[in-house]
């Protein structure tokens, strides 16, 4: 019998965001978030699947800014700083919920086991460094780990500025190669963001693959004959993946996916604007402006329902709801795989099914577990099976060449995420910067202080392209910091140049590299356009 392959694509991302000015900064709970409630309990739910034998194969990635966050020293100790107090507030809750009810009281006990098993994760098992984990299970061949471009710039506005994007490609390999002691084989684009021509890039520094939305393929240079159940390669000699829309729609959608089920939990009731100000304080912001601390009471109950009518959360059946729809999206594969062998009969179909890493655990509380059932119930079935691109590419014999339609996972499809009226104001300042810094890159004197400031210039350039910035200005979220930040990359970058052609001054210049401390080994000269 024929086999489906089933790529689990998993994006894990973060802009750079580090305040080592700040005892506690909000914006940084995004990455202490993330470590709880995502990257940890993923690698618990590899620990479990390999100690009970279970096959799965995984394809996850990691930007080079998030794997520079969750390997700097002072985010590690402010993260254990955080995870401990939380460890104190759920023993509090333990005590508080006695009295409150006892569907409280078991999820408080719930919380304080389970931080408790995320410390020893995190100091014990993986010495603060939990990268170290990911590549335990690649190197044993579960995963199969792949980088993304440098700050998470969004490549199809850079190309005017090749040397922009060879210097984004350049970090993402050098920075993979310091956490994995190997090249990456593959890349997820940033918002798998491309555009014709991109792949040149890709081939330039050795990447086998990359991935695309389905739209990519549906409107290539010509149809795919598969549609996005094979891959293709391109005129430059790059494979591309393209992902299959069923599967978004069945896990993702906000309508019909399954993190909407009413048995889950509600990730928008939080203690930390339930319980009173007073009790409640020494675990939020110290201004005192209430934040979510991940202890949640509450399930979705309707999603029509205002958070305060919701009703109280029961994980056990919650996790009945996860095998349920562990067993449920199985069967969709298998219809899906039937039906697909029926219309390429001589080929097996490849199911890519990718999704950003944080809706598993940090959105939808019960991804990971959702994982890990899928993978159970995936080893009881000959039908279908997990695989990896490049375990993929391995076993091609012949494959279509065609070029990718222009395209993102953004909404509406392409760059209007990226390039409207609430953001459009930093190109011009992004595409000056690039300028400079080709013009500065040829410079070749051994002055060292003059050296450290264009490796500094071409880190606040880097951290002024991350895409996050300009997505947060169009939807509306924490929209001052993300100017904000914008702004001080820019200006810092200009500031620096100055120095350059004028006085140093030698004291803020080291209060920028302390500020902005990312690559440590990054050189100027990535930015020597010499192609």
């Amino acid at each position: 019998m024929r086999k489906g392959k089933f790529l689990f694509i998993l994006h894990s991302h973060l802009p750079y965001v580090r305040h080592p000015n700040y005892d506690f900064f909000m914006e940084e709970n995004w990455l202490f978030e993330a470590i709880t409630e995502t990257y940890l309990p993923l690698l618990d739910v590899f620990n479990r699947l390999e100690k009970d034998n279970i096959p799965f194969n995984l394809t996850i990635s990691f930007t080079p800014t998030l794997m520079e966050m969750l390997t700097t020293e002072d985010l590690q100790v402010k993260y254990e700083k955080h995870l401990r107090a939380m460890i104190t507030l759920s023993e509090l809750e333990i005590e508080k919920t006695k009295e409150e009810d006892p569907r409280k009281y078991k999820m408080a006990k719930f919380y304080n086991s389970y931080l408790e098993r995320i410390l020893f994760l995190f100091s014990d098992q993986y010495s603060h460094n939990i990268l170290k984990g990911f590549k335990e299970f690649q190197d044993k061949g579960y995963i199969e780990v792949v980088t993304c471009n440098g700050t998470h710039g969004f490549l199809p506005f850079m190309m005017n500025h090749p040397a922009a994007i060879r210097a984004q490609l350049i970090t993402a390999k050098n920075t993979y190669y310091k956490n994995f002691n190997k090249n990456p084989e593959g890349i997820w684009l940033a918002e798998c963001g491309y555009t014709p021509d991109l792949d040149k890039y890709l081939n330039e520094f050795n990447f086998n693959y990359f991935f695309v939305d389905s739209h990519a393929f549906w409107y290539g240079s010509s149809p795919a004959k598969y549609s996005v159940y094979r891959p293709i390669i391109t005129k430059n000699k790059v494979f591309a993946f393209s992902r299959d829309p069923e599967s978004s729609e069945q896990v993702w959608s906000s309508d019909i996916g399954y993190p909407g089920d009413s048995r889950y939990r509600e990730f928008y009731r939080d203690i930390g604007f339930d319980r009173s100000l007073e009790y409640i304080k020494p675990f939020i912001d110290p201004s005192g402006m209430r934040i979510n601390t991940g202890i949640k009471y509450h399930k979705i109950t309707d999603k029509k329902l205002p958070l305060e009518l919701k009703e109280l959360y029961d994980i056990d059946e919650a996790f009945i709801a996860v095998s349920e729809h562990a067993k449920d999206f199985i069967s969709k594969k298998r219809s899906q795989i039937k039906r697909l062998i029926s219309m390429m009969p001589d080929l097996e179909p490849i199911i890519v099914a990718p999704f950003d890493t944080e809706l598993f655990g940090h959105w939808w509380f019960e991804g990971p577990y959702f994982i890990e059932n899928f993978f159970r119930e995936l080893q009881k079935n000959d039908e279908i099976e997990s695989s990896t691109p490049s375990k993929i590419i391995e076993s091609l014999e012949e494959v279509q060449m065609l070029t990718p339609g222009a395209s993102t996972w953004g909404a509406k499809g392409f760059n209007d995420v990226w390039l409207n009226k609430s953001n459009d104001w930093v190109y011009k300042h992004l595409s000056e910067m690039s300028d400079i810094m080709v013009k500065a890159s040829k410079y070749d004197d051994k002055d060292p202080t003059l050296i450290r400031i264009l490796n500094q210039m071409a880190k606040e350039l880097l951290l002024a392209q991350a895409s996050d910035w300009a997505f947060i200005m169009t939807t509306g979220t924490t929209v001052e910091y993300a100017v904000k930040r914008t702004k001080e990359h820019i200006n810092r970058f200009f500031e620096l140049f100055y120095m350059f052609d004028n006085k140093i001054d030698e004291k803020r210049l080291k209060e920028i590299e302390w500020l902005d401390k990312i690559f440590d080994d990054l050189d100027y000269k990535i930015f020597r356009n010499n192609c």
